[in-house]
């Protein structure tokens, strides 16, 4: 069995950050809290390291009996995680700065932080749930880190939805190890055609059901838009990106690896899940005020794109890279247009960002960069995330699954527009638009994100590379 644990260093990193800093918050006094932040800071930068220096050196391997694959997919999936979680950091200074429970905002961060980590190379349905489960405790408690009445509610249907459908992921799990009598992706492979197509199927729906609901696809989106309306604006940019990204990847390894010799028709059930969920949330975000459940339904359209390389896993080779690269695109231009939102936390409407672009042209920019961004115009990196997703559908043979995803495409513009228009309204500004910004951080974040989502677009050519690569069995 191989146990090197040098190859989870970004995985360990994270967790240990989040003991050290929970016995230091004990004895810190408050004013000196900071010090778990920069230990956050500190850990994700040790990821990033060592991560960048295991693609550099190309020493791809399974380990500890093949239950975590650290792979061109985990590294990919690593990459945009650590970068990610470095700004949903920066981005919260401020708004949990001399906060009495300061300490353990950062604790739970990169405790659900980890739990995402260790999703992106399971390789195994014991891994998985495992990882299902430290990705999601955290995450309720964060939801519910204000302690006032949105933010309860909106823990409770976080935890409430978490629990069923977590519980439906591990029936799943147990069903799966009955058909193929294994957990291990690669022994499934071969058992699995000879199993009953009737016990495969209803397994892999509930597994499926878990993955979901971390993606915030439908049907387990219900719980989107209110937590992210609910919890402070930080930790909804959180909810919104990082657990897509590793349930998507976690999703795209289980249905290649484990089923792609199956009877399960699949890719036609993941086609389908992915055009009604890119409906759907264009749909009911085209007459939202609010811009954070504005945002909370684009993230669900979002993952309705994001869906397509799923169902198209095993058809096309293009599917993978599409994915890795569009999830890394889409939480860079998601974090900015956050950013944005926190660095304002008094504007909560679309009417108050009125006149924005005439007292804060910096962070009107961002937002305009970002909400472009998620349309897909160029030069952005979603445009090309998009390109490139929207090819390997055809590629996969479901061009009208392509077809519907450009006119959802086109249908999204209207509701970025009518958050974008007030910004560049000559009238008097709203009052909120002429407060200052939170802090120098959070400000200093939305630049970052804004030129991530511009840099990826542009350079494309040259990160697209780094999400080809086999999958290890």
């Amino acid at each position: 069995m191989n146990e090197k644990l040098a190859a989870l260093i970004p995985e360990i990193a994270l967790l240990a950050a989040a003991v050290i800093g929970l016995l230091a918050g004990s004895w810190l006094p408050r004013r000196r809290q900071w010090i778990v932040a920069v230990l956050a800071v500190a850990a994700c930068t040790a990821g990033l390291v060592a991560t960048s220096t295991t693609m550099a050196t190309g020493r791809e391997q399974a380990v500890f009996s093949n239950a975590f694959a650290v792979d061109a997919a985990t590294n990919a999936g690593r990459l945009t995680v650590l970068g990610a979680l470095l700004l949903v950091i920066t981005m919260s200074v401020e708004t949990v700065r001399g906060h009495k429970r300061e300490t353990e905002y950062w604790v739970l961060l990169l405790l659900t932080g980890a739990g995402t980590l260790a999703l992106l190379g399971a390789n195994d349905l014991l891994m998985l749930f495992a990882a299902y489960l430290l990705a999601s405790i955290p995450a309720y408690a964060l939801a519910a880190f204000t302690k006032d009445n949105s933010g309860t509610e909106a823990a409770l249907k976080y935890y409430l939805m978490g629990a069923l459908l977590g519980t439906a992921m591990l029936a799943g799990v147990a069903l799966f190890y009955g058909a193929g009598h294994a957990t291990l992706y690669r022994t499934l492979r071969t058992n699995l055609p000879e199993a009953p197509y009737g016990l495969v199927a209803v397994a892999l729906v509930a597994v499926l059901a878990g993955l979901l609901f971390k993606a915030g696809a439908v049907p387990a989106h219900y719980w989107v838009p209110d937590v992210t309306d609910g919890a402070p604006a930080p930790i909804a940019a959180y909810v919104t990106t990082l657990p897509k990204i590793g349930a998507l990847i976690a999703g795209y390894r289980l249905l290649h690896q484990a089923l792609p010799d199956s009877d399960v028709n699949w890719p036609l059930l993941l086609a389908v899940l992915a055009a009604v969920t890119m409906t759907l949330g264009n749909l009911a975000a085209f007459f939202q005020t609010s811009v954070k459940r504005l945002l909370a339904y684009s993230t669900i359209s979002q993952v309705g794109y994001l869906l397509m390389a799923l169902a198209v896993a095993t058809r096309t080779d293009l599917a993978q890279k599409s994915l890795l690269f569009y999830l890394a695109a889409y939480a860079a231009t998601n974090l900015g247009a956050f950013a944005v939102v926190t660095a304002l936390p008094a504007a909560r409407t679309l009417e108050d960002y009125r006149g924005l672009a005439r007292r804060r042209p910096g962070l009107a920019a961002v937002l305009v960069v970002c909400l472009l961004g998620l349309v897909g115009t160029p030069p952005t990196g979603v445009f090309l995330g998009k390109l490139e997703i929207f090819s390997a559908t055809i590629d996969g043979g479901y061009t009208w699954l392509a077809a519907l995803a450009v006119a959802n495409t086109l249908a999204s513009l209207f509701y970025y527009l009518r958050w974008l228009a007030p910004l560049f309204t000559t009238t008097e500004c709203a009052p909120l638009a002429t407060n200052a910004a939170m802090g120098r951080c959070t400000t200093a974040t939305a630049y970052t994100a804004g030129i991530l989502a511009l840099g990826l677009g542009i350079a494309g050519g040259a990160v697209l590379p780094f999400g080809n690569g086999d999958l290890l069995p």
